[in-house]
């Protein structure tokens, strides 16, 4: 991923912190059956290995499993929000009208090796760990002892357990670093009064403390 010195993200908590809250991602693998993408829901153990290690699953019959093997090399991309940025919202562009459209986004690359699980338990712990994240939002948190123990195996049987040990993290988050400070607060004002205010925000709070 080509990513300019103003678009970096060099502290490994940032990325982990995207993962974590946008951990729908695309495995991207390239097998013996060529290149391939699944999108999976990643469960991030920040602790174990150099940068962290990926936790997913996949049913039995995605053919990925049995396509790569373990020690393989695999990309996974999370992506948070992504907005259009018109030139209208810059100042300058009264001014001298050098500007042009461009998109801003946030994006983290996890770069590991993988590592095919195909045994009960460990699915089981993926799946455990996956429901508790996810539930823990919810007024009656659903969890895997709720539902009927054989109903329960024969599910747990359908899948397969994916680990990634993450070798490298490459974060870019674009959000107008590059431009004049009232061209980043103009295009982070319009972009939340047209109601994308997830993208506004982090525009904002990636302008230093200094230049606020």
């Amino acid at each position: 991923m080509y990513v300019p010195a103003h678009f970096e993200v060099p502290n490994v908590e940032d990325l982990h912190r995207l993962m974590r809250e946008f951990p729908f991602a695309i495995l991207m693998t390239n097998g013996k059956n060529g290149l391939d993408a699944n999108h999976l829901p990643f469960e991030l153990d920040p602790a174990a290995g150099k940068q962290g290690v990926l936790l997913a699953h996949v049913a039995r019959n995605n053919p990925v499993w049995q396509d790569v093997k373990s020690g393989d090399d695999v990309l996974v991309v999370f992506r948070a929000e992504d907005a259009y940025i018109s030139p209208n919202w810059y100042p300058s562009k009264q001014e001298a009208h050098k500007v042009v459209p461009t998109w801003n986004y946030r994006v983290v690359h996890a770069h590991g090796k993988i590592t095919i699980r195909d045994d009960e338990r460990y699915v089981r712990g993926v799946v455990a760990k996956l429901t508790r994240t996810h539930e823990a939002s919810q007024p009656k948190p659903w969890k895997m002892g709720d539902a009927p123990a054989d109903f329960l195996d024969t599910m747990l049987k359908s899948i397969v357990g994916i680990e990634v040990e993450i070798e490298q993290l490459v974060g870019k988050f674009k959000l107008s670093q590059n431009r004049e400070l009232r061209d980043k607060t103009g295009a982070a004002e319009g972009l939340k009064a047209q109601g994308d205010v997830a993208m506004g925000q982090a525009m904002l709070d990636a302008i230093p403390e200094q230049q606020r």
